[in-house]
């Protein structure tokens, strides 16, 4: 049974809640609910009289309340574990307390800890949240999410659940994923919680220990592949599409050439991204443009070099192509500047590869010196091609030696050098390292969060390629401009808007990402500059959930998409009337 319905301003954001029934159920639906916040002359007219103690308490004390008790669990599983069920109970409260220290409590809700949920799904579970689709109900899938359009879904969070945090396949546990970026969709552009959607396409696993594990609670089979994994894919993307028309759908933890392979089979069907593939490519391209600000030159002047050719990394390779594009090279000459390995050397024409590292594999007949390398030829590499910035999405820690470091410090006086693997015990190097070999002058973002370096009586800040700077407002500008295709240039504007959103002093500090704490900010800007490229590129678009239209306006769409924007206070709520129902 469905506890309420939303009613919204003339800017699709939420005014109001609207209770379908009076009393104790009220209690149960965990967007009414706000516990002791509920005031006596509330707890009268919805019929909570005698349901709570006497003294009501402020969203502000409650939220004091709730940081004693995270504090005090020792584990961060345990904490994960009360956010979560607080949610369940009251998500105005639980994105309140998050709010109040997001770079607290984003490590909870996500990396790393997430990927440790993700592992424990099964033992840890207490609360079904969002969608699961199998094979014994795939055929149902339009009829199961359409229980969900009385919520107006805005964004929906997809994972096959098999490429989760590079921990691999985790079965139905990669849905943690889902709600963990959907929570960060809330607290970054306030798209609120009831516009979203967690979805798990739990097709099988090939995860013996999750098959061998009697708690396991996902679908107990090897996964689909093949033709049965493609037309599973389409089931549900045609079903989504008809339920959901209006909504961003953002693919998550595919494999890798699942990943590419949906993303591209999709982007014109729905409207639709990959974050692994394209958020990635947007942060890291965010860190580069950074660096150009400090280098003061171009992304044109640069050789990049990326190691690691997976979906994430092709993705970088993908978005910096794309921004040399945009800055006026050619097409050859764009692809001419992009470099790429993986784990049997520089990625080269005509050896065998998965079709999604063809585009970016050199010709021996463009550069000779290829036919030299040795099969260990990151070094090589660097010193033939003149690489300037070097990326690491390999996964491989230390792959990023002194002297490959220091091979890219010769071709330039400030090295760009971003290892961004996950974990940090997978880390391409250290920023500590870094800093040491090229004497303080390399420019350096890290995948993982790393404490400031100090060295020659300087402290060194070392900033997080986090995609949350890129997704959250990705979808906000998608969603407000009423694009209907997430299109490639959308991430470069992103990039962009990300970049310039470090300060001056900040980038004199070498800090090349924003801090954390500035994610509401980072995320508007980044709407924005996605909102006004879409309306760019098609001067037809038209917000599907607001009465305010932008009108190709820049002005009016700051502010349809800044009254959008949900907040985590408790909402008026009133009784739904006769003329109501």
């Amino acid at each position: 049974m469905t506890f309420c319905n939303f009613k919204y301003n003339e800017f699709g954001g939420t005014e109001k809640l609207i209770a379908k029934e009076a009393g104790f159920v009220l209690q149960q639906n965990h967007y009414i609910n706000r516990g002791t916040a509920f005031t006596i002359e509330e707890r009268d007219q919805l019929g909570l009289s005698g349901a709570l103690p006497p003294q009501p308490r402020s969203l502000d004390k409650q939220i004091l309340n709730s940081v004693i008790k995270v504090d005090a669990k020792q584990d961060d599983v345990d904490k994960y574990i009360y956010i979560r069920s607080l949610y369940d109970r009251n998500v105005t409260l639980a994105h309140a307390l998050i709010s109040s220290n997001i770079a607290k409590y984003m490590s909870i809700i996500y990396t790393p800890t997430v990927g440790l949920v993700c592992q424990r799904y099964s033992s840890i579970f207490r609360h079904a949240n969002g969608v699961h689709l199998y094979p014994g109900n795939i055929h149902k899938a339009e009829e199961i999410l359409s229980q969900y359009a009385y919520r107006n879904i805005r964004v929906a969070v997809v994972t096959d659940n098999q490429g989760i945090l590079g921990i691999g396949d985790q079965g139905t546990g990669g849905i943690a994923i889902c709600l963990g970026k959907l929570m960060l969709y809330t607290q970054g552009a306030g798209i609120a919680p009831w516009h979203c959607l967690p979805i798990s396409l739990d097709i099988g696993t090939d995860n013996q220990l999750l098959l061998q594990d009697p708690d396991y609670l996902g679908y107990r089979h090897a996964r689909l592949t093949g033709q049965d994994f493609l037309d599973f894919i389409d089931i549900f993307a045609k079903a989504f599409k008809k339920v959901f028309p209006h909504a961003l759908c953002q693919w998550e933890d595919f494999s890798k050439q699942n990943a590419f392979a949906i993303r591209d089979a999709y982007v014109d069907k729905m409207i639709s991204f990959n974050d692994d593939i394209q958020g990635t490519g947007a942060v890291t391209l965010s860190a580069v443009i950074a660096a150009m600000r400090i280098k003061k030159q171009s992304l044109s002047d640069q050789v990049f070099l990326i190691h690691g050719a997976g979906a994430g990394g092709i993705g970088v390779a993908e978005q910096i192509y794309v921004a040399l594009t945009e800055a006026g090279l050619s097409e050859r000459e764009a692809l001419a500047k992009v470099f790429t390995t993986d784990s049997k050397g520089l990625v080269v024409a005509g050896q065998k590869h998965p079709p999604y590292k063809e585009k970016f594999a050199k010709s021996p007949a463009d550069f000779p010196w290829i036919t030299s390398l040795k099969r260990d030829c990151l070094q090589d590499v660097i010193e033939q091609a003149k690489v300037t910035v070097l990326i690491g999405t390999s996964g491989q820690s230390n792959s990023f030696t002194k002297a490959i470091v220091q091979a890219v410090l010769k071709n330039t006086e400030r090295p760009v050098i971003l290892p961004l693997s996950n974990p940090t015990t997978k880390c391409e190097a250290t920023p500590e390292e870094i800093i040491h070999w090229t004497d303080g002058r390399a420019l350096i973002a890290t995948g993982s969060p790393f404490t400031p370096v100090a060295y020659n009586n300087r402290s060194y800040p070392i900033g997080q390629c986090n995609n949350v700077f890129v997704f959250p407002g990705v979808g906000l500008g998608v969603i407000g401009s009423g694009a209907t295709t997430v299109h490639p240039s959308f991430f470069t504007a992103a990039a962009h808007a990300v970049a310039q959103q470090i300060t001056d002093q900040a980038l004199a500090r070498g800090e090349l990402l924003p801090q954390v704490d500035q994610l509401k900010d980072v995320s508007m800007a980044v709407a924005m500059a996605v909102g006004q490229k879409a309306i760019t590129r098609d001067r037809n678009l038209k917000c599907k959930h607001s009465v305010f239209q932008h009108n190709n306006d820049k002005d009016r769409l700051r502010t349809l998409l800044s009254h959008m924007r949900w907040s985590p206070s408790y909402l008026p709520i009133e009784l739904q009337n006769k003329e109501q129902v």
